[in-house]
């Protein structure tokens, strides 16, 4: 009988777990051939703690490493230095890490220099710019580097991985396990009984057009972020409309968004929502205005559009398919788009009833299927 191979998940934000967490869940189900074992940096810990509770996952590591107001460098230090520990001690067979944070990309170093296996799910995203997003372009590009292992979610991300000149046969197109998530969470909120659901209830009016908006990325700190703001307030003045707008805990954020948006009627403003409560009101929005690249794949699996705010998107597969539209922070560009999809009614069901491009739910079986057959 085969030896149990030992699988380390390392994620540190919200993110990251709730798309890991369908894949943890799929090995577990394997236990005669897996051993499981899971680290969180703890990177976003108050949005992470929901996520872990809600898809009920076992930590056997919390590192703890964020501190107020440390730079990048500081942080990947921490993870370097106490990951490195965890490994030493667990000696696993396989590091898997997801997308495009510092927790994915430190750790991928720090298996590498304890010669351990990479596993990169989410693989092979580019925007081809450097600094767009910021930090997250060269996290995701130089974990490419390290990985031994790419579970790419897209034939396009398999084409950007093959151009860098990363081997075929070490690539594995498997569709996104965000969806996997997604549709696992849309039938555990059914069941749930959540306080922040249950005010949302209260809050959506069934005679506006709910509008969410999602906003974290560093690149849109400062003037660009304010012009996002301003966007928002005069699509507010509609009075057919109505915006959800929970706000990043990120000082660079939510001091901009309470000054700027705190005091209007039909914004309302909110702490980040949990899992379940973000699905929910997913269900809820006519459209999605965001920054985000999870909404951008969550999206059109509940049929909403999605006006992405950032000039370019490591995502273009939802752009091509006409489920997401790309706006930037350019305050005319945001308004006149969230006023075309309100007025013309046929292009917002050709963007709401594309098939999503991203996945179909099953990712996560055909990562652990793959192992299986080539771990042995």
């Amino acid at each position: 009988m085969s030896k149990k191979k030992k699988i380390l998940f390392v994620f540190g934000t919200r993110p990251e777990a709730i798309k890991v967490a369908p894949v943890i869940k799929e090995f577990l189900k394997n236990k005669k051939s897996f051993k499981v074992v899971c680290c969180s940096t703890g990177q976003h810990r108050e949005m992470l703690d929901q996520v872990v509770d809600f898809f009920d996952i076992k930590l056997n590591y919390e590192l703890k490493v964020m501190s107020k107001n440390q730079t990048l460098s500081e942080l990947s230090a921490r993870i370097l230095i106490s990951l490195n520990d965890v490994l030493s001690k667990e000696k696993p067979d396989y590091v898997f890490v997801h997308g495009d944070t510092t927790t994915s990309f430190i750790a991928s170093i720090a298996s590498f220099y304890n010669q351990i296996k990479v596993c990169h799910i989410e693989a092979g995203l580019r925007t081809y710019d450097k600094y767009s997003p910021f930090p997250e372009e060269m996290n995701r590009t130089l974990t490419g580097k390290l990985t031994d292992l790419h579970f790419a979610p897209t034939l396009q991300a398999k084409k950007n991985l093959l151009k860098e000149g990363i081997s075929k046969k070490s690539i594995i197109i498997t569709g996104n396990t965000v969806i996997d998530a997604l549709l696992s969470g849309v039938q555990l909120t059914k069941k749930y009984k959540d306080s922040q659901i249950e005010k949302l209830k209260k809050v959506v009016t069934k005679n506006r057009k709910v509008i969410l908006v999602t906003g974290h990325r560093r690149e849109n700190f400062g003037k660009k972020f304010e012009n996002i703001c301003s966007a928002i307030l005069d699509i507010a003045n509609s009075e057919d409309v109505q915006i959800i707008f929970p706000v990043h805990l990120n000082p660079n954020i939510k001091e901009v968004v309470h000054k700027a948006l705190g005091n209007h009627p039909r914004i309302y403003l909110c702490e980040p929502l949990n899992y379940p409560a973000f699905i929910w009101v997913m269900n809820a929005a006519y459209i999605i205005l965001t920054d985000s690249g999870g909404v951008q794949e969550e999206a059109p699996s509940v049929g909403v559009p999605v006006l992405v705010m950032r000039n370019n998107t490591e995502r273009p597969e939802g752009v091509m398919a006409k489920t997401a539209l790309l706006v930037g922070s350019d305050k005319k560009k945001i308004i006149l788009n969230v006023k075309n999809l309100i007025d013309d009614k046929k292009l917002y069901k050709k963007m709401s009833e594309t098939q999503n491009p991203y996945g179909d739910g099953l990712a996560s079986k055909k990562i652990v299927e793959y192992l299986k057959e080539h771990s042995k």
